[in-house]
């Protein structure tokens, strides 16, 4: 009898709650899908900060706290919890992005050992831990 294996620890990207929020599942490739489906799912803090920075300039019609609630409850979506000098640590070296979110979204999926669900194609051309 074989062990059952963890569910691997699954970052979402800003862009990927949003369309999970918006039910817009046809934007996902099939292995993306598998990953939501079997994934522990959790988000930076920084995800939380971008929505609702989203919000306050009229990009999303939600703010950050009821997106994530109806994610919680729809797909048992988490904050993480990585301390923040850690992954602000890990963020330092990160100098392929200039982007604050980006750069502190890959620090902590990196600090917490997961992968990061994103389409964003200049952080998985510099980030092994980002999947598609």
């Amino acid at each position: 009898m074989g062990r059952k294996r963890q569910p691997r620890l699954t970052f979402l990207d800003t862009h990927i709650v949003c369309w999970l929020y918006e039910g817009r599942l046809d934007l996902f490739s099939q292995d993306s899908l598998a990953a939501i489906e079997t994934g522990l799912l959790r988000i930076s803090p920084m995800v939380s900060l971008e929505l609702q920075y989203l919000y306050e300039i009229g990009r999303i019609t939600r703010s950050a706290n009821e997106v994530l609630a109806a994610l919680a409850e729809d797909i048992d979506l988490r904050l993480n919890v990585t301390p923040f000098a850690d992954t602000v640590a890990r963020a330092q070296s990160l100098n392929w992005t200039h982007d604050p979110f980006d750069r502190l979204i890959v620090a902590e999926t990196m600090a917490a050992s997961g992968v990061l669900l994103t389409r964003d194609e200049k952080i998985r051309a510099n980030c092994a831990c980002a999947v598609w």
